[in-house]
C-alpha cells in the first residue's frame, strides 16, 4: 500500500487539552502537504483554522467529548457551532453511561437528532469500545446504523485502551452496509495502519500517522 493511500484515510488527530495554535497550525499543514483526509481538533479552534486554511483542508472536530456524558441538547448545540464555524465532519461520543445501562433506545434517538443538526455533513460515532462488551458493542452497531449516522468509530484515545483488529471486524459484521468504520488509537506502527484498513476501516484516527507513514517510506 502507498504513501498516499494510506494517509487519505488518516484523521490527522490533535486532540490535547493543552494543544497551542502553534501545534494547531503544525498540523494542519502537515495535513495540507501529505493529504490526509481531514484534521481532527478541539472546536475551540475550528473557526481559526477555517479563517486560515478553510479551503486547503477538511477540518473534524469532536463533541461531548471525551466522556460522552453530556446531555443530548448540549451536544445538539455543540454540533452546529462547529458546522458553523466551518467544521464539516462531527465525531460525537455517546452517553456511555446509557449503553451500560442497556438504553441503547435512548442513544439511538441522541445519535438521530445529532445527526439531523448535523444535515449533509459527516457525523461519526464513538462509542469507546474499551468500556464496552461484545453485546453492547453489537447493540452500538445496530443504534448507530438505525440512527443512519456515517460512521461507527472504535475509541477517543482518551480510554483505558484504543482500537483492535476484533472490533473492527465485530463492526464490520454487525454494522448497515451504509456504515462506515474509523478505528481511533492503539495504533503505533505502519503496520498497524495498513492492518485496520484491510479489515475494512475507512478512516484512521492517529496523531501519529503521517510520521509513521513517511517514517516507512523514508526506509
Amino acid at each position: 500500500m502507498k504513501a498516499n493511500d494510506i494517509l487519505k484515510h488518516v484523521d490527522h488527530t490533535l486532540l490535547k487539552a493543552d494543544s497551542t495554535w502553534g501545534q494547531i497550525q503544525q498540523l494542519t499543514e502537515e495535513a495540507i502537504e501529505n493529504k490526509t483526509a481531514s484534521i481532527c481538533i478541539p472546536p475551540t479552534y475550528i473557526k481559526r483554522v477555517n479563517d486560515k486554511y478553510g479551503d486547503k483542508i477538511n477540518i473534524c472536530t469532536v463533541i461531548g467529548f471525551p466522556l460522552g456524558y453530556s446531555v443530548t441538547a448540549a451536544k445538539v448545540v455543540e454540533a452546529k457551532q462547529a458546522i458553523a464555524d466551518g467544521a464539516n465532519e462531527v465525531d460525537m461520543v455517546i452517553n456511555i453511561c446509557d449503553a451500560k445501562n442497556g438504553d441503547f433506545g435512548k442513544i439511538e434517538d441522541e445519535i438521530r437528532e445529532i445527526k439531523a443538526a448535523c444535515g449533509d455533513k459527516i457525523l461519526k460515532v464513538i462509542i469507546e469500545t474499551c468500556y464496552l462488551t461484545d453485546e453492547e458493542k453489537i447493540a452500538m452497531c445496530k443504534a448507530v446504523t438505525n440512527a443512519k449516522a456515517d460512521y461507527i468509530k472504535t475509541s477517543t484515545g482518551f480510554g483505558t485502551a484504543g482500537a483492535t483488529i476484533e472490533d473492527i471486524i465485530l463492526f464490520r459484521e454487525n454494522i448497515g452496509p451504509k456504515v462506515k468504520m474509523k478505528a481511533a488509537g492503539g495504533m503505533k506502527t505502519y503496520e498497524d495502519m495498513v492492518a485496520f484498513l484491510d479489515e475494512g476501516a475507512d478512516r484512521l484516527g492517529t496523531s501519529s500517522g503521517v510520521k509513521l507513514v513517511l517514517g516507512h517510506e523514508a526506509k
